[in-house]
C-alpha cells in the first residue's frame, strides 16, 4: 500500500489486504459489493466489500487524480499505471451496469529469468536455450497469447538475454516491462488531456524518435493498433532482433492480427504488400496460453517461414506443449515441451557461430532412435 499517500490508503482500506497479499496478482471490482483476485492463475471471489457506490468512486477519483488523471461524467474510463508499476483500469456507469469496474494488475517485484520458466514448467530446457539462442542471432520474435497468459513476463525475460553491447529501445503504451539489460532506454506514450493544452504522443511517433536514436534493437512493449506497421518496417529494415507482443491464439492468428492491425490506419500500402512484409518480418512466434488448470506455459515455439503459393502464412512448430495427464490431487496438468521434428531454416547460423546445440536437439525422442537404428 505505500504507493498511495494515507489519504487513497483509507479509501482503498475495503481491499487493502487484497493489495498487500504477495499471492494475489489482480484485484477485480464489480461494482462496491462484488470483489474477487486471481491466485495463482486461478479467479476466486472475495468478502471484501466497498461500503457503497459513492466509496468506490471516490477511491477511483483519488487515484486518477494521484496519476494527473481525470475519471467523471465526461471522462468515465481510466487507464493508467500507478507509480509500483501496477495498471489499473476503471469503468463508471452507466457503461458499466454493475457499478464502477475496476481491475487493478498488480506490479510484479521479482524479475524472472528462463531459469525460472524452466521450474516452473513453462519451458523445457532445450526449449529455453534456442530461444536463447534465437536473440542471440537477432532473430525477430513476437509473443503472442492472451489477456493474462504470461505474454509480457516472457518478453521481460528475453529482452533480458540481449547481447550488453546493444542498445535496445522499448516503446510502450504503458510501462510495465522490466527489462534487465546493460542499455536500455524507455518510451511512455501521453494521453491528451485538452484542459491542460496536453497533446497526445502516440506509440507510432515514439517509434520514429526511436529510428533516429541509433537502436540495436527496439521493443513495441504490445502491437494493438495502426503501429503493427512501424514495427514491421523496424523489422524489415535492418534492426533484426526487434520484439513485440499480440493478442491471438496460436502463431498463424499472430501473423493475421498484425497483419489486421497494419492495415488499421491511414496507410496506402495494397494489403497484399502488408501480408508480404508481414511474411518477411516474422521470424520466430513464441506462443504463451493460459490453461484451465491456471498454469501459464509456453503452447508453441513457431518459425514463420513466409507466403505459400496461395498466400497463406506458413508456420511450422519447432517445440510445442503436450498434456500428458492431470494430477489427481492439485487438478494441475501435466506434460512437457517436446520437440516436432523440425529444424528451423537458420539452423546453419547455429553451427556457424559454433553454439552447441545440435541437431538432434529438434528431433523427438522416439524419431531420433529410429534414425540412430536405420544408422547402425
Amino acid at each position: 500500500m505505500s504507493v498511495f499517500n494515507d489519504a487513497i490508503a483509507n479509501l482503498l482500506g475495503p481491499i487493502k489486504d487484497l493489495l498487500d497479499d504477495p499471492g494475489v496478482s489482480e484485484v477485480m471490482i464489480n461494482g462496491p459489493f462484488e470483489v474477487f483476485v486471481e491466485k495463482k492463475g486461478l479467479v476466486y471471489k472475495t468478502e471484501n466489500q466497498f461500503p457503497n457506490e459513492d466509496a468506490l468512486i471516490s477511491a477511483m477519483r483519488a487515484i486518477a487524480q494521484s496519476v494527473g488523471r481525470v475519471i467523471d461524467a465526461d471522462n468515465p474510463r481510466l487507464d493508467a499505471r500507478l507509480p509500483d508499476g501496477s495498471r489499473i483500469h476503471v469503468v463508471l456507469p452507466p457503461m458499466a451496469k454493475n457499478g464502477t469496474t475496476v481491475a487493478i494488475r498488480k506490479f510484479s517485484k521479482e524479475k524472472l529469468t528462463l531459469n525460472d520458466l524452466i521450474d516452473f514448467g513453462s519451458l523445457s530446457k532445450t526449449a529455453a536455450r534456442f530461444l536463447d539462442i534465437c536473440i542471440y542471432l537477432g532473430k525477430n520474435i513476437i509473443v503472442s497469447g492472451g489477456t493474462g497468459s504470461g505474454k509480457t513476463t516472457m518478453l521481460n525475460v528475453l529482452g533480458s538475454r540481449i547481447p550488453k553491447t546493444q542498445r535496445l529501445l522499448i516503446i510502450e503504451d504503458a510501462a510495465e516491462l522490466q527489462v534487465k539489460a546493460e542499455h536500455v532506454v524507455n518510451f511512455e506514450t501521453r494521453k491528451a488531456d485538452p484542459t491542460r493544452g496536453v497533446e497526445e504522443v502516440t506509440i507510432r511517433e515514439l517509434v520514429i524518435s526511436a529510428m533516429r536514436l541509433r537502436p540495436d534493437r527496439i521493443i513495441v512493449g504490445e502491437v494493438r493498433g495502426e503501429e503493427a506497421l512501424d514495427l514491421i518496417q523496424v523489422m524489415n529494415t535492418g534492426h533484426d532482433g526487434s520484439m513485440g507482443t499480440v493478442h491471438a491464439n496460436n502463431p498463424i492468428d499472430a501473423c493475421t492480427r498484425l497483419e489486421t492491425l497494419c492495415l488499421m490506419g491511414d496507410t496506402k500500402i495494397p494489403p497484399d504488400a502488408v501480408r508480404k512484409m508481414v511474411a518477411s518480418a516474422m521470424q520466430v512466434i513464441v506462443q504463451c496460453s493460459r490453461y484451465h488448470d491456471g498454469g501459464r506455459r509456453t503452447s508453441h515455439i513457431s518459425e514463420i517461414m513466409g507466403l505459400d503459393a496461395n498466400g497463406n502464412y506458413i508456420s511450422r512448430d519447432i517445440f510445442r506443449w503436450v498434456q500428458t495427464g492431470k494430477d489427481p490431487d492439485t487438478g494441475k496438468y501435466q506434460g512437457e515441451m517436446v520437440p516436432c521434428n523440425y529444424v528451423p531454416s537458420f539452423f546453419e547460423d547455429i553451427v556457424v557461430n559454433k553454439l552447441p546445440f545440435p541437431k538432434s536437439n529438434f528431433l523427438s525422442p522416439d524419431w531420433y532412435n529410429e534414425i540412430k537404428k536405420q544408422a547402425a
